[in-house]
């Protein structure tokens, strides 16, 4: 990646209000091949967005302007942006923040203090999954639920359902693999490799959040009570 032509590069736009940190990112990140864009506050990121669309977005929860919750909240919301895939940088490290930005949308977080090498790779990962829909065309499951990998939709009984990124690939993955239990590791290293460690409940946050999203066709999704889910038609 780092000798690929700058045209070609992925943009990153990085909103922190701490300046080393800003500094840090463009530097190490430029180096890891991206274009990356910063800003101090949630005001002037709001300017950038309305005009320009980023391939990922890292986002500071705490900023002195505005919640970073509610930044992610407006993206997610906005058919413009809502597929923008999305990566929380927060310095707490309870459980609990985390789980709120992943139900909202976010696809990954990072606890500050992070290394670049890791944040490159966890940036890899959501954009390796945001473009990884080109080949398969369309998966049913069950009469109801019908999967357009093309398109990134989903629909149930004709009507579309808005799926955030990270929840439209879990269904991809247990719908390619009906009837199959597939544990919460191997949906793991399948959205984000071998790369990133996680917190236990993150497939299950989602998970609850599609099952809702898909009304009853969310029963569908099995819990397999210490394994895993699969899909029940």
């Amino acid at each position: 990646m780092k000798n690929q032509n700058l045209k070609d590069a992925k943009t990153v736009a990085a909103v922190d209000d701490e300046e080393d940190i800003r500094e840090l990112l463009s530097i190490g990140l430029a180096k890891a091949g991206y274009k990356v864009k910063t800003f101090e506050d949630g005001s002037d990121f709001d300017r950038y967005i309305e005009k320009e669309t980023p391939d990922a977005v890292l986002l500071d929860m705490m900023l002195p302007d505005t919640d970073g919750i509610e930044i992610l909240k407006s993206l997610k919301s906005n058919e413009k942006t809502k597929n923008i895939p999305v990566i929380m940088l927060t310095a707490k490290s309870d459980e609990t923040d985390k789980i709120v930005g992943l139900e909202l949308g976010a696809d990954d977080y990072v606890t500050k203090p992070f290394s670049l090498k890791e944040l490159a790779a966890r940036i890899k990962a959501v954009l390796r999954r945001n473009d990884s829909e080109e080949e398969i065309k369309r998966i049913s499951i069950g009469k109801s639920v019908v999967i357009d990998i093309l398109k990134h939709e989903v629909s149930v009984d004709g009507k579309l359902v808005e799926l955030t990124s990270t929840e439209f690939n879990i269904l991809v993955i247990l719908a390619e693999h009906k009837g199959w239990v597939m544990s919460r590791d191997k949906i793991l290293r399948k959205l984000w490799g071998s790369e990133k460690m996680v917190i236990d409940r993150t497939v299950d946050v989602h998970i609850k959040k599609i099952r809702e999203k898909l009304g009853k066709s969310g029963s569908m999704i099995k819990n397999i009570r210490a394994v895993g889910y699969k899909i029940e038609e």
